[in-house]
């Protein structure tokens, strides 16, 4: 495997715990790890310096039973171990966190909220006056109030929510905390059987008991109750086992919506993987038992065998077409809309990079809108053999970004819809999904374009750009008109105080956030900016690439600001620093915001 930097892969070596199996492990690393592993708009997988931080017993759990036990059963159980400990720098002790709240403080009922992903069940990600209660006048005020790290992690990847006065959040080793959100203490914690990545939806299910519900990365949707953390029900949505619930899943009527993706994408890397068999869906489970109501794949019909790839290996198809989002919901047209991921495996399908309709109450498809066609990916097809690369290779375009519906005048609505093609489209849910404009913002990609979502107001949509590969244009703010699609402002990317480290970017790939005169948008280079809405003037910034002291104990750094974005409510702001994943820079921070 190859670098293609001799020096970093040297100060890497130098700078891990190499142990027994030092020089073996080096050696197989090089061989073949590092093709993935290495700094590259091409691939999601983590860094070698993200990795470093990991404990050995992590690293060699990902390779025998975790998401990557295709790539580990090529290896021999002494070259997992070698490769786990020439990686790892931390010792086999895992961190813990102290930091415990007082009894005594009740939740209240009326307290200022953000329930879910996108804060209402159109996925704006605005946030009223009411329920903000943080002002234009008041976020160059902002200071950092609290930090909580998140123990043995590189990654923040679970957004959280603030519902009745207590902050809700996952976490990478499948932890889920209740804390204040004045002092980050924690009430108690559950936990999952996986790291837990989606935001969490807060709900009632019988008179007097309220429950969380979230995914993890073993495909199980989850409610606890709020008060203790209590399991209420635990169930399993898809029994692929490259299966993983990513996208948040939506609480509405009693019925929680799952959106189901996978990391089937990375098998194919080896040659003797059958690819590939996942399709996505939507499962509807009722609220109070977890049992499924319904479940809807977004390709119709099941793969089938195909042909064999160059090493004899049967392949599968269609494949592919995951839901990385969270849903929208539409309770005019008593509707559900989803956008899905890119095709895995021949034959083409016309559900991948496409927007989907669903009913609410049966999951039957009212109708879908293909944006993308031919866009077969797979991580075959950044490797030496491409075996399982499909012979309709497209760019990896998915459509990531949750979408957003809103009321125009007339009686109307439109739903946005931002692609990882780097275009903008506003889509006509009256009339099958028709087009009624598009807009590009940039030249997209595999990691370009448009990648974890956007907000918008009433007049324009905010939409974030992640341009990798263009390294000076690699990000930028775009406010657009959403009657029209006309461009209102840009906000150029900003050169990164921490140019040339490993993983910093002027990409843009988090969700802004919206409160009435300001945007808020996060950066690869750890880099949380508030713009003005009006013209995009950059008016307060907070720099989170630093150690941070932390209220539970637990030594923390910020890193790449990407999945999530930052949480408003009751005048406080909550943000996640840390993304060692996609190429960016590891982080292990939930950070506390408030105006003084």
């Amino acid at each position: 495997m190859y670098l293609g930097n001799r020096m970093w892969f040297a100060a890497v070596v130098s700078t891990c715990q190499i142990g027994l199996w030092g020089q073996d492990g080096a050696a197989i690393w090089k061989k073949s790890c590092a093709i993935c592993h290495q700094a590259s708009s091409e691939t999601r997988a983590p860094l070698p310096e993200a990795l470093a931080k990991l404990p050995r017993q992590r690293i060699l759990a990902s390779l025998e039973t975790g998401s990557m036990k295709e790539q580990g059963a090529l290896l021999s159980a002494q070259d997992r171990e070698a490769v786990a400990s020439f990686l790892a720098a931390a010792p086999a002790k895992l961190e813990t966190s102290t930091g415990l709240c007082a009894a005594g403080v009740e939740p209240r009922a009326d307290s200022p909220s953000w329930n879910g992903w996108g804060v209402d069940m159109a996925n704006t990600r605005f946030q009223p006056a009411t329920m903000a209660r943080l002002s234009l006048a008041e976020v160059p005020k902002l200071k950092l109030k609290w930090a909580f790290g998140f123990p043995n992690a590189v990654a923040a990847v679970a957004q959280p929510v603030l519902v009745a006065g207590r902050l809700y959040f996952g976490s990478m080793d499948g932890t889920v905390y209740s804390a204040d959100p004045r002092t980050g203490c924690v009430y108690w914690t559950f936990k999952a059987d996986a790291m837990v990545r989606t935001a969490i939806s807060v709900g009632p299910i019988r008179a007097g008991r309220h429950a969380l519900m979230f995914g993890d990365q073993k495909a199980q949707a989850y409610a606890i109750d709020s008060k203790d953390g209590a399991l209420i029900w635990k169930t399993k949505v898809d029994e692929h086992p490259m299966a993983r619930l990513s996208g948040a899943p939506k609480l509405y009527r009693s019925r929680l919506y799952v959106p189901v993706s996978s990391h089937e994408e990375v098998s194919p890397a080896s040659a003797k993987y059958e690819c590939c068999t996942f399709r996505g869906s939507v499962v509807a489970l009722d609220a109070e038992s977890g049992k499924q109501i319904w479940k809807t794949h977004t390709i119709p019909d099941p793969p089938r065998p195909t042909k064999k790839n160059p090493a004899g290996v049967q392949m599968h198809g269609p494949a592919g077409a995951a839901v990385w989002l969270s849903p929208a919901i539409d309770v005019k047209r008593n509707a559900l809309y989803i956008g899905t991921g890119n095709a895995y495996s021949d034959p083409e399908t016309g559900y991948s990079d496409a927007v989907i309709a669903m009913d609410l109450d049966t999951g039957s498809v009212k109708w879908v809108r293909q944006l993308t066609g031919g866009d077969g990916w797979n991580f075959s097809c950044i490797s030496p053999n491409k075996a399982n690369c499909p012979a309709s290779l497209g760019e990896d375009v998915d459509i990531g970004a949750s979408p957003i519906l809103k009321d125009l005048p007339g009686n109307r609505s439109v739903l946005l819809i931002g692609q990882k093609s780097a275009v903008v489209y506003a889509l006509d849910p009256d009339q099958q999904g028709r087009i009624l404009w598009q807009t590009r913002i940039g030249k997209g990609g595999a990691m370009g374009g448009i990648v974890w979502g956007m907000g918008a107001d009433e007049q324009r949509v905010y939409v974030p750009l992640s341009d990798i590969r263009e390294r000076d244009n690699a990000g930028g703010l775009f406010a657009i008109r959403i009657a029209s699609g006309e461009r209102a402002w840009y906000a150029p990317p900003v050169t990164p105080a921490c140019a040339g480290k490993p993983g910093c970017s002027k990409a843009q790939l988090a969700p802004p956030t919206v409160i009435p005169g300001v945007v808020f948008s996060g950066s690869m280079d750890g880099t949380l900016r508030a713009h003005d809405a009006t013209d995009g003037a950059v008016i307060w910034e907070f720099n989170t690439l630093r150690d941070f002291e932390t209220v539970n104990g637990v030594k923390a750094r910020g890193g790449s600001l990407n999945a999530t974005g930052p949480v408003i409510a009751g005048g406080m702001m909550f943000l996640n620093s840390g993304y060692g994943i996609l190429g960016g820079m590891a982080g292990n921070v939930l950070l506390a915001f408030a105006a003084e």
